[in-house]
C-alpha cells in the first residue's frame, strides 16, 4: 500500500456573508420579587451615602497630586441564589469597568466595579428610571416593564469595596493585613495614561516594590508587587488602579531523577552513523534547565550560538541534567530504538535551548508568563526559523482548574502572535501527577488536575500514556507495572475535575510506567525498562545515557513529531500543524475499555479528559494513503463587522467560509453501503483576555470562536447554507433538523468539543452518504472582538487550518489518485 503526501486545497473559498441562525436572547434573569418604590429608594439612599465618601476620597486623590483617573470601588451584591445582571455594571464609554466577578458561600454573585470620579450619578439615574419610568413594548399590546428591571431588582446592596473584593483565589485564603506578600497585581488599561507608570512613580509612599517585569493583554497589564494588603489597600483607595489580586507562581516542579545507563559504546556507534540536519531545517527550542550540548549525541543537532539563558549569570550548561534528556528526545525520540538499530541516521531538525530554570533562583520576584515571553523574544534574533517552542515546566498547585492564569495567558498571547509578528507553536507538559498519591493510581490521576499553565488554549498540551509494561521479573520478583500497556501513564494528570473549559490534554504520548509490589505500599521506577531512553548532561563522567520519562518526555516527543511535519510541509502554519497532531491520533483499545460504562456505551467525557484525542500516529500525521486520503485547507474570515446601519451601531457576525473539497465521489458512491470514515479537525488560536469577570461572551477570555459543520448526505448546497446561516434563508424557511447520526460527538455532545479553539471529529457511514458531502464551512462564534467594541477587535481577522480525512476500509480502493487529479497534482509514491 502506497504512501503519498497530503494534498493541500487551494487557497480559498470566497466568503459568504453570514448571521448566525441562534437568536442570541438569553434566557430570563432569575429575579428576586421587589417592592418596586422601596426597593428603589433602599439603593438610592445607599449610593447618596456612598457619594459622600467618593467625595471624600476625590479630595484626597487632588491633595496628593491626581487630577485624572480617580474614582472609587464598589461592590454590587444578589441575594442568596439569585442572579445578578452584571454586564451592565460596566458602562466603559463613561470609564465605569467591572473588576472582578466572585460568588459568596451562601451563594451571592458580588461584582466589584470601579467608578470614575463623578460618574457616580449614572447609576442614581439608572434606579431613579427603574422608579419612575416604563419601557416601550416590544410588540404591539404586548407587556411594558421598569426600566433597568433587570439589572435594578438583582441588586441587594452596594457597598464600599475593601481590597480583598479583589481577590480572585478561590483556595487560598486573602493574606493577613500586616503580612508582606508578593501580589500579582492586575492593572486596569486606562486611556490617555499608564497605570502601571503610576503605580512604579508612587509606590514608595505606600511601602510598595513594584516588579520590573510586567504582562500585557488587551484590557489587563499584570505586574507582581511587594508590600502588606495593608499598605496595598490603602494605594487603591487613592491611586484606584487594580483591577484584580492573585498569588503568584514561585515554583516549578517538575524533575525526575532516574538511575543512569551506561553504554558508551552504544552512544559512539549511533555518533558516527548520524548525518546532520540541512541547513534550513526547523528547530525544537527548549525552555528548561540547559542543554549540554557537548553530548556526542548532540554535537550535530544544537550549536553553541543557539544556546541561551534567561540570565547571565546563570550560564547555559544543565544543571539537572534535564534538559539535554529533553533534548535528545526531542531530537531522536525513544534512543531504545535508534541505537538498537544498524543503518544510518538522518537527523532532520536541530535544538535550541533557553535555560529558564536555575536551582537558587525561582523567580520568586518574576512573573512567569513574562519570562517565558521574554524567553521567546530572545531566540527570535533569528526571526525566520520554523520553530516549535517546547516547555515541560509547570506549577502543580492545581488552583486554576482550568481557568486562565498570567502564566497560561501569556503563552496564548505568545502563540496568537501580533500584527508584526506571525502565530507560534508552542507545546506543554499537562504536569506530572503527585508521586506521593500514585498508590492510588488511576484514582488520583483523575483528581490531580492539568497544572498551570498547560490550560493555555493555543498551545499543544500532552500528557501521557505508556505502552512499557514489561518487568524483568527474574532482577525484580513480584513486582508488576502499575499501568496496563496502552492506558494511562501514572504520571499523567487530567481534566476530569475541571468545569467547562477546553479539553486538555490534547494528546498523549509515551511518558514511561512504574512498578508496584503487594509487599511495598508505593509504586517505584524499579525497571529502567519502564522508561524512556535518553541522554545525560553526565556524559563526561562515564553516564552518557539515562532513563527519562514522565510528562516531561512524553512533551519532548511530541515537539519532535511537530517538527518532523514542519521538515515534510515546510509552508504549514503552526495552526495547521498542532491540527495535524491531534488529527493523527487515535485512542488505544485500554483507553476505550476504561471509559465504557456498564452498559456498554462509551463515556466520551472521562476519555477526552484523560487521554484528550488520543495517541498520534507517526504515518498518519506525515502521509496518506491510497485508501486514506488527508486534505488541508489553510483560510481565513472576517468574523464581524461593524453595521453602520444598525440605530445602535452594534458589531455582528460578517462571514463564513463554505470549502467545496474535491472529492473522489464516483469512487465512494461505488462502494454504496460500505462504511467508510471522514475525520474534521478545525484548529486556529485566540487573542486571550483574562480576569475574573464572569465568563459570558461579553467577557469571554477568547476573541472569537469558529466553528465547522460538514454538508447532510443528499441536502442541497442552498439547503445546507440556509441550515446553518440565516443570512441565506428566505422568509419562508421553515428549518432543518440538527440532528446528523454518524459523529462520534456531533451535536448531542456539543458541550464536551465547543470550548477551546481546536475541534475534531469522526463521522461513520455508508461510502454512498459519504459521496454527497462534499462541502464543509467554517462560521464564526461570538466572543470579546465583538462584545467589547471599544477595542475594535472586530477589524482583525481569524485565521485557521482545517484539515479532513476520509478512509475505505478496502486497501485496494484507490480514493486518494482521483483527487490528486482533480487538484492536477502529481501523484508521487513515497517510499
Amino acid at each position: 500500500m502506497a504512501l503519498h503526501p497530503h494534498l493541500f486545497v487551494p487557497q480559498g473559498p470566497v466568503p459568504v456573508r453570514f448571521t448566525s441562525p441562534s437568536s442570541g436572547r438569553r434566557e430570563p434573569l432569575n429575579l428576586p420579587a421587589r417592592s418596586r418604590a422601596q426597593h428603589a429608594q433602599n439603593l438610592i439612599g445607599q449610593l447618596e451615602s456612598l457619594g459622600e465618601t467618593a467625595q471624600m476620597r476625590a479630595d484626597e486623590q487632588k491633595a496628593f497630586g491626581l487630577d485624572e483617573g480617580t474614582g472609587i470601588y464598589l461592590t454590587f451584591q444578589s441575594e442568596p441564589n439569585f442572579e445578578l445582571k452584571f454586564e451592565s455594571l460596566d458602562v466603559s464609554r463613561s470609564g465605569i469597568e467591572l473588576c472582578t466577578l466572585k460568588t459568596t458561600p451562601d451563594n451571592r454573585t458580588q461584582a466589584t466595579v470601579f467608578v470614575p470620579d463623578g460618574k457616580l450619578d449614572i447609576f442614581l439615574r439608572k434606579i431613579v428610571a427603574y422608579r419612575d419610568e416604563m419601557t416601550k413594548p416590544r410588540k404591539q399590546d404586548g407587556p411594558s416593564r421598569p426600566k433597568n428591571q433587570d439589572l435594578v431588582e438583582g441588586i441587594s446592596g452596594i457597598q464600599l469595596a475593601a481590597l480583598e473584593a479583589l481577590w480572585t483565589e478561590t483556595e487560598i485564603p486573602f493574606p493577613g493585613p500586616d503580612l508582606p506578600t508578593t501580589w500579582e497585581v492586575w492593572l486596569r488599561r486606562s486611556k490617555g495614561f499608564d497605570q502601571l507608570e503610576r503605580m512604579r512613580a508612587h509606590a514608595g509612599a505606600f511601602e510598595l516594590t513594584v516588579g520590573t517585569q510586567s504582562v500585557s493583554f488587551v484590557d489587563r497589564k499584570i505586574v507582581l508587587v511587594r508590600g502588606t494588603a495593608r499598605n496595598l489597600s490603602r494605594s487603591i483607595d487613592i491611586l484606584g488602579m487594580i483591577a484584580e489580586l492573585r498569588l503568584p507562581k514561585t515554583t516549578a516542579a517538575f524533575f525526575t531523577d532516574m538511575a543512569a545507563i551506561e553504554q558508551h559504546e552504544w552512544v559512539n556507534n549511533l555518533a558516527g552513523r548520524m548525518t546532520a540536519p540541512e541547513a534550513n531545517a526547523p528547530y525544537v527550542c527548549l525552555f528548561d534547565t540547559g542543554v549540554d550540548r557537548g553530548h556526542p549525541l548532540l554535537a550535530q543537532v544544537a550549536d553553541d550560538n543557539d544556546m541561551h539563558t534567561y540570565k547571565p549569570a546563570w550560564g547555559k550548561a544543565d544543571w539537572k541534567d534535564h534538559g539535554t534528556p529533553m533534548a535528545a528526545l526531542a531530537s531522536f525520540g525513544d534512543l531504545t530504538e535508534v541505537l538498537a538499530s544498524a543503518g544510518p541516521v538522518v537527523m532532520t531538525h536541530r535544538i535550541e535551548s533557553v535555560k529558564i530554570v536555575h536551582p537558587t533562583d525561582h523567580h520568586e520576584d518574576e512573573l512567569y508568563g513574562a519570562v517565558t515571553q521574554e524567553s521567546a523574544y530572545r531566540v527570535e534574533v533569528n526571526p525566520d526559523r520554523r520553530r516549535v517552542f517546547c516547555m515541560a515546566v509547570t506549577a502543580p498547585d492545581g488552583r486554576e482548574r482550568g481557568k486562565p492564569s498570567s502564566w497560561s495567558a501569556a503563552i496564548d498571547s505568545i502563540a496568537f502572535g501580533t500584527t508584526e509578528t506571525d502565530s507560534r507553536l508552542i507545546v506543554l507538559s499537562g504536569g506530572n501527577s503527585d508521586p506521593a498519591q500514585r498508590r492510588n493510581y488511576p484514582d488520583s490521576n483523575i483528581t490531580d488536575a492539568i497544572h498551570d499553565p498547560a490550560q493555555a488554549w493555543n498551545a499543544l498540551t500532552v500528557g501521557g500514556y505508556t505502552e512499557k509494561a514489561q518487568i524483568d521479573a527474574v532482577r525484580y520478583p513480584g513486582w508488576e507495572p502499575l499501568a496496563a500497556s496502552g492506558d494511562l501513564a501514572p504520571a499523567s494528570c487530567t481534566s476530569m475535575t475541571w468545569g467547562k473549559w477546553p479539553i486538555k490534554p490534547d494528546i498523549v504520548m509515551e511518558a514511561g510506567n512504574m512498578g508496584r509490589n503487594p509487599a511495598f505500599a508505593d509504586p517505584d521506577y524499579i525497571d529502567d525498562a519502564l522508561q524512556l531512553l535518553s541522554a545525560s548532561k553526565n556524559f563526561t563522567a562515564g553516564r552518557p545515557l539515562t532513563s527519562f520519562g514522565d510528562t516531561s518526555g512524553a512533551t519532548a516527543l511530541a515537539a519532535r513529531l511537530a517538527a518532523m511535519a514542519w521538515v515534510k510541509y515546510p509552508s504549514l502554519r503552526p495552526e495547521t500543524v498542532r491540527a495535524l497532531i491531534v488529527h493523527s491520533a487515535q485512542w488505544t483499545p485500554p483507553m476505550i475499555v476504561r471509559c465504557t460504562e456498564a452498559d456498554g456505551s462509551i463515556n466520551l467525557r472521562t476519555l477526552v479528559r484523560c487521554f484528550g484525542h488520543g495517541v498520534p500516529r507517526l504515518q498518519r500525521l506525515l502521509s496518506s494513503l491510497d485508501n486514506s486520503l488527508t486534505l488541508i485547507a489553510e483560510s481565513e474570515l472576517y468574523p464581524f463587522f461593524k453595521d453602520e446601519d444598525d440605530d445602535q451601531k452594534r458589531v455582528k457576525t460578517r462571514e463564513m467560509r463554505l470549502h467545496p473539497l474535491p472529492w473522489p465521489t464516483e469512487e465512494l458512491s461505488a462502494l454504496q453501503n460500505t462504511e467508510v470514515t471522514m475525520r474534521v479537525t478545525l484548529s486556529y488560536f485566540v487573542e486571550p483576555s483574562p480576569g475574573e469577570r464572569g465568563w459570558t461572551p461579553r467577557y469571554g477570555y477568547q476573541s472569537h470562536g469558529l466553528r465547522f459543520a460538514v454538508r447532510h448526505a443528499l441536502e442541497s448546497v442552498q439547503t445546507f447554507q440556509q441550515r446553518i446561516n440565516r443570512f441565506a434563508r428566505e422568509e419562508d424557511y421553515e428549518g432543518a433538523s440538527l440532528s446528523d447520526p454518524g459523529w462520534q460527538f456531533g451535536y448531542a455532545n456539543r458541550s464536551l468539543t465547543s470550548i477551546g479553539c481546536l475541534h475534531s471529529d469522526v463521522w461513520k457511514g455508508s461510502a454512498a452518504d459519504l459521496a454527497s458531502r462534499g462541502f464543509i464551512a467554517v462560521y464564526p462564534t461570538m466572543g470579546w472582538w465583538n462584545k467589547r467594541p471599544q477595542f475594535e477587535g472586530w477589524k482583525k481577522s481569524a485565521r485557521y487550518s482545517l484539515v479532513v480525512t476520509i478512509a475505505t476500509p478496502d486497501v485496494e480502493t484507490d480514493i486518494y489518485t482521483p483527487v490528486a487529479n482533480q487538484l492536477g497534482v502529481e501523484v508521487i509514491n513515497e517510499v
